[in-house]
Order: structure tokens, then sequence, then C-alpha cells
């Protein structure tokens, strides 16, 4: 059983200390679906898990998915970490694209078979589209959007197409590597597949 701390927040403690349980909580819960798994886990049995009471839970989270999407947030922010690392890395604006979808397969499989029932969370929030996974794309976009621009910038890519019609293109071009739900089908074709299509999209960006 956990030793989680499970006394309530005291009055004018809500702050650090309610951040502080709801981390224990998330921290918990990953360990409990990792083994488990999310699909197959209810709050009551997290609860019992962890020691904790399902009302006492639910004074931090709503819902199940609510500590899912705490986990998913946790995840997904390590494969846009690796995909802003391989930005930093390159030189180029075609260097930065490539390092930066690299960044995010590599990390994306790597999560996946490090910790398969964890992933699955990921891939559930894109199934449903929860807020995770939409912030996933949306920032996703934002920083192939930039890389994108300085391109352009240093000629290195084309200026005629809108850049909101290049960057939604590409996105698509990249979901069956990027989307956790379409991944766990593509691992058999790693690296090579990615790598085509990132050549592809190179291609179609010069000027």
């Amino acid at each position: 059983m956990s030793t989680i701390d499970s006394s309530p927040p005291a009055a004018g403690q809500r702050g650090p200390l309610e951040h502080d349980v709801r981390d224990q909580i998330v921290t918990a819960a990953e360990a409990h679906f990792s083994r488990f798994g999310y699909g197959k886990t209810t709050v009551a049995d997290l609860a019992k898990a962890i020691g904790f009471s399902k009302a006492y839970i639910y004074k931090f989270f709503d819902s199940k998915q609510a500590i899912g999407q705490a986990i998913c947030v946790q995840c997904l922010d390590k494969v846009l970490a690796a995909g802003e690392a391989g930005i930093a890395d390159g030189r180029t604006a075609s260097e930065k694209l490539r390092r930066f979808f690299n960044g995010i397969v590599a990390t994306s499989a790597e999560l996946f078979f490090q910790d398969k029932l964890l992933y699955d969370i990921a891939a559930h929030s894109a199934e449903e589209r929860w807020p995770s996974a939409l912030a996933y794309l949306e920032r996703s976009e934002a920083l192939l959007k930039e890389i994108i621009l300085l391109g352009r910038e240093t000629g290195e890519f084309e200026r005629k197409t809108p850049i909101d019609e290049v960057c939604e293109a590409i996105l698509l071009v990249m979901q069956s590597f990027m989307n956790p739900l379409m991944l766990r089908h593509n691992l058999d074709d790693l690296p090579d597949a990615p790598t085509k299509a990132i050549n592809l999209v190179l291609r179609s960006l010069a000027p």
C-alpha cells in the first residue's frame, strides 16, 4: 500500500499542499495504470490500491479521466520536449524540421516500448480527443509553423502556399507516427517510414 498522506488539506493550506497531494495521487495512479491498464481500472480500484477513499480522490479529480489526463500531459510533454530539443540542435530549417519529427517519433516509440499500458492512456486520449491530446497537436503545429517561417526567411522553403495549409498538410502526413493511437500500428515500419515521409515533406517545401 502507498505511504501517501491522505489527510485532507488544512484550511488556509490548499495551495502548495493541495498541489502536492494531487501530484502524489497522479504518481500512484501512474504506477497502478502501468500494472493493470487504464481501461480496466476504476476509481474504486485506484482508491483501494493507494489507500484512499473514493471521496478523497474526488476532492482532487472529478473523474478517472481527469487523472488519466494528468498522466497523459506528462507523457506528451516528454514527447514534445524531445521535438523541441531537436529544433534547438538543428542548424538549418530543414535540419530543424527533420530533427523535430525524429525526436517526436523516437520518443513516442520509446515510451510505447517502455510501458505499453501507460502509453495506452495517450492513445486513448487521442481517440477520445482529450484536451491534452488537442493541446499536443496545437503545440506541434505552432512549433512547425516557426520552422516553416524560418525556412521561408532563409530561402530554404517556398513561399507561395499559405502557411496554415502547409502546416496542416505536413501534420496530416506525419499523423501515422505522431498520433499515439496510430503509431502503435506502425511500429514495424520504424524508422524507415517516417524518414521517407520527412524526405517527401522536405522535397515539397523546396522553392
